[in-house]
């Protein structure tokens, strides 16, 4: 059947190319032709390629019919990488944005491409316009404290210049060195590699990434390198362990976008194992405002753990329940035995944590330590700790027995 279409094509041409296809329909089929010769644009052009080939017209060769077929069909584009995908969703999503903010929505002015990643992610336009928001308030206040810098820096300078021009500048002496912030920072990095070796550990759950969301997240890291300044510049720091932190995580991100470079050069232990694979079970106290038992001496040989987790929409019980489900002992700060508790919930930031057990860990004192609890929350400290008015009546119970007890002695003698 191919010799006699390529006779065909020989004697008739391309003037009677009509005539062919509605020959190869009949012999063919319909579906086999409008495949074969509508799927892709088709030149008939067999003559001059059988010559270049050296092919007789009585015997041709099918694969040489293929080669001919596919030199001669046009080239389909190429569909485009997933790299030009990915910036074309960029750039829509980039004009969508300047959209919005022609139209007077709250956005930023600048929008860096990882955070166009995250808008693009997001599933409905309620929430795209919840972060862009987010992001708007973010820069403002992030320009606002640029200002502020700015204009404090300019009355800074413009006294230098008015004490400089003044006839008489009293010059300052003092006996003392001027040690300057490097130095800290050598004596700060000292004491927390020591407490590596030898301090007390102190345990951050990272494992509570999927109960927030990402201004959450980016608040609890927030407050995590608060936490870590924190426990650098104190005389007896801890040791500080990030325990189920996962590597390609929200938290992981964060902190390489904060730190950076310095994130492998920081004295702390982050990990992804657990925590009750590392220390043993016994040692082991989570700390958390649901907890039936109160924390009255800070034990020095006890390994604390606090969750890392900021819950704005108070989710009750969740560390607790952490903690009974793992069969760990808990324990929760003795808020109501030292303030008056006035209003809110006892759930305190990470910060604040790690400011009050620094300070009762080195002082012994509740009192000094719970100076950290916010002041909006309670209306100071009690005259008298609630513990020590227990055991005083306590005391005046037994003493009162004691007494009975002899007079009824006395009255039997």
């Amino acid at each position: 059947m191919w010799l006699h279409v390529t006779h065909l094509f020989q004697n008739i041409g391309r003037h009677c190319t009509l005539q062919i296809n509605n020959w190869v329909k009949t012999k063919m089929g319909f579906a086999r032709y409008h495949f074969m010769f509508h799927s892709r644009s088709l030149v008939l052009t067999p003559c001059p390629r059988i010559e270049e080939k050296n092919v007789s017209p009585d015997k041709i060769d099918l694969d040489i019919w293929k080669t001919v077929m596919k030199e001669n069909a046009t080239e389909t584009p190429d569909p485009l990488s997933s790299e030009d995908s990915g910036d074309s969703f960029l750039a829509a999503t980039r004009e969508l944005v300047q959209m919005w903010q022609l139209a007077g929505k709250t956005v930023p002015e600048n929008i860096t491409d990882e955070q166009l990643r995250t808008v693009q992610e997001l599933a409905t336009k309620s929430a795209k316009k919840k972060f862009l928001k987010y992001l708007a308030i973010k820069e403002g206040k992030k320009k606002a404290r640029k200002e502020k810098q700015k204009l404090k820096q300019e009355t800074a300078n413009i006294l230098q210049k008015e004490v400089k021009n003044e006839e008489r500048v009293e010059l300052k002496n003092t006996f003392l060195l001027q040690i300057w912030q490097r130095t800290f920072d050598v004596m700060y990095s000292w004491r927390t590699a020591q407490s590596m070796v030898f301090g007390q550990p102190l345990v951050f759950d990272m494992s509570y990434e999927n109960y927030m969301n990402r201004r959450e997240m980016e608040n609890t890291v927030s407050q995590l390198l608060e936490c870590e300044g924190c426990n650098r510049r104190s005389l007896d720091p801890f040791h500080l362990h990030f325990c189920n932190l996962d590597l390609h995580g929200g938290y992981n991100k964060e902190f390489l976008k904060r730190y950076g470079d310095a994130w492998d050069n920081l004295l702390i232990t982050a990990t992804d194992k657990p925590y009750i694979d590392i220390f043993p079970k016994d040692k082991l106290v989570y700390l958390t405002a649901d907890s039936p038992f109160v924390l009255n001496t800070f034990q020095h040989d006890k390994v604390y753990i606090i969750g890392s987790l900021v819950d704005k929409s108070l989710q009750t019980g969740l560390s607790h329940a952490n903690a009974k489900r793992l069969k760990l002992a808990t324990a929760r700060l003795p808020l109501d035995e030292y303030l008056k508790w006035n209003c809110g919930a006892k759930n305190l930031t990470l910060n604040q944590m790690i400011n009050i057990l620094l300070t009762v860990k080195e002082t012994g004192s509740w009192q000094e330590a719970l100076k950290y609890v916010p002041t909006r929350k309670h209306d100071g400290l009690l005259s008298v700790p609630l513990e020590q008015r227990y055991w005083s009546r306590m005391r005046k119970q037994r003493n009162n027995f004691e007494e009975k007890k002899r007079a009824r002695w006395q009255k039997s003698t």
